[in-house]
């Protein structure tokens, strides 16, 4: 039975922070239209104009990844309030600027890159806490309402937004913004979120971004997604980039049509969340995507061509559908295929990847419409998503999986006979197996897999060897930094790597369990260096 696409609603937490943001949301497009139709008379650069969304996309290209270790680190909560409170701070400055009219295309520019600055501190938080608001089940339908409630504001937010700037000036509608971030900030500090304290020390900031970038890299199924949503992000961006030219030079309308249109792609962004849970389904993941971008594909060609403004309008309803479809379903396979240690990372990279897509698509389809006008702009972005749809058949994306990605908890740390301190390293384990000369196949094999898992959850230096003098004996070894990472790789296995242990161990043939042997690499020294060595380590 198809389930309500609805149902993450019958959880508190999530319908109170999700309300609290159709508020947030719809200041920041009524701000995202002052900003762009204000550039358009500020400046008569085309690409000027372009780059209103481009300056909001490009930190969240930059800044994700860090935010992602941030929110892996710390408190999501106080990150997200953090980040509201800054761009709260920024609108209100950026108001007061734009009444002065002391506003130039860069200042305003430099206002939208600081808003994006906050967008790209909050988004990897925020993404990362739906898992904590609804379980697993839901999961899909919650990513799914999270865009519909985006685009419920999108849909009527931008032709309210083209209203005020119309009537009361661009400084009223960043007003309208900076007061927006108050319902959300009231709903988080309301928000009383379970933190499991952690059992090992913070990982520095450096550490926690390596960390992040080899799980993703060991990763083949987020992979996929990622070079999916580039490509999806940079050719969708020609679409919202060259909207308020189109507005203006293609239909002949001002900010009201603007918003209008706006408006459009956001219902039909609602239609495609209502979908999606029926899509996902009926069909493979894989064929839902290309659907995404083949409704973009004819919704670019008919905006390029149109030249009145309802067959633009509706034209863009299916490339509002295609842009929740295809964003969602990369959102909720990321989610599905992390666990909860690494979830913020592998979100920011997803969201690096696709914001990068889309503000390098801006500058490129907004440097193309200057030289050779926004229909071709948009035939060409059309035509790249064409591409994009047929990429599918050699990156096509994986399919949704009850994969367990809890903790295996199987690991306990031993008793040492060295009086080790968490820093000590590095540290080099080694595990003995005794193999059967025709579960050797078999072996090598699980072994391919069981490397992968060690170096995506902090190994290095893995190999596998075999004894010239007993050829049944294997033994694999890799290295860890510190016993503390040691301790903190162990924890990382999930429910679902198990069955890769467990492959193992029932090709092992000794009467014991497979010996593991911890040690700590030392170096030689000589007698009359050793006090001196032995007090460097007490301090460490």
């Amino acid at each position: 039975m198809a389930s309500s696409p609805l149902a993450p609603f019958r959880h508190e937490t999530f319908r109170t922070i999700w309300i609290a943001s159709l508020a947030s949301n719809f200041g920041g497009l009524v701000q995202a239209v002052g900003a762009a139709w204000l550039m358009t008379s500020l400046s008569s650069s085309v690409d000027m104009v372009a780059l209103v969304q481009a300056s909001t996309t490009l930190p969240i290209m930059l800044f994700s990844l860090v935010s992602g270790a941030l929110a892996d680190n710390f408190d999501r909560r106080r990150i997200m309030m953090t980040a509201q409170s800054f761009m709260l701070v920024v609108s209100i400055g950026l108001t007061i600027v734009a009444w002065l009219g002391l506003l130039t295309p860069w200042t305003l520019l430099l206002f939208t890159f600081l808003i994006g600055c906050g967008t790209a501190l909050n988004n990897p938080s925020w993404q990362a806490s739906v898992g904590d608001m609804v379980p697993r089940d839901d999961l899909p339908g919650a990513v799914a309402l999270n865009s519909m409630g985006f685009n419920i504001t999108r849909s009527v937010g931008p032709a309210i937004g083209g209203a005020i700037v119309a009537a009361a000036g661009a400084a009223v509608a960043f007003a309208v913004n900076a007061v927006s971030y108050l319902a959300l900030l009231f709903a988080l500090t309301r928000w009383q979120r379970d933190v499991t304290l952690p059992t090992l020390p913070r990982e520095s900031l450096g550490r926690a971004i390596s960390a992040g970038l080899r799980y993703v890299a060991m990763s083949p199924n987020i992979l996929k997604v990622l070079v999916r949503s580039f490509i999806f992000g940079l050719s969708a961006s020609a679409i919202l980039a060259l909207l308020p030219l189109v507005a203006r030079d293609l239909v002949a309308g001002g900010p009201l049509t603007y918003g209008i249109l706006l408006g459009a792609f956001g219902l039909g962004a609602i239609g495609g969340a209502l979908l999606s849970a029926r899509l996902r389904e009926r069909m493979s993941s894989e064929m839902v995507v290309r659907i995404a971008f083949a409704a973009f594909a004819v919704s670019s060609i008919i905006t390029a061509v149109s030249t009145n403004g309802a067959l633009t309008a509706v034209a863009l309803l299916g490339s509002g559908a295609g842009w929740v479809l295809a964003l969602s379903l990369f959102n909720t396979t990321v989610q599905l295929s992390t666990p909860r240690w690494v979830v913020g990372r592998a979100l920011s990279l997803y969201q690096t990847t696709t914001f990068g897509g889309m503000a390098a698509g801006s500058w490129i389809w907004g440097i193309t419409a200057e030289n050779y006008g926004a229909e071709f702009a948009l035939l060409c972005s059309a035509f790249l998503m064409v591409v994009g749809a047929a990429i599918g058949f050699y990156l096509m994306l994986p399919e949704f999986k009850a994969l367990n990605l809890d903790p295996l908890n199987r690991f306990s740390e031993p008793l040492l006979k060295l009086d080790l301190k968490p820093r000590s390293g590095p540290i080099v384990i080694m595990i003995d197996y005794e193999i059967d000369d025709e579960d050797v196949p078999k072996f090598l094999t699980a072994m391919a897999e069981r490397r992968r898992v060690r170096i995506r959850d902090g190994a290095g230096q893995w190999g596998l060897m075999r004894d010239l003098e007993n050829p049944t004996v294997w033994t694999e070894t890799y290295h860890v930094p510190t016993w503390v990472e040691y301790v903190r790789h162990n924890q990382r296995r999930t429910q679902a790597d198990a069955s890769i242990g467990d492959e193992l161990l029932a090709l092992h043939r000794g009467k014991t369990p497979p010996r593991v042997h911890r040690m700590i690499e030392r170096q030689t020294i000589l007698p009359y260096d050793y006090e001196r060595y032995k007090q460097q380590m007490d301090m460490h």
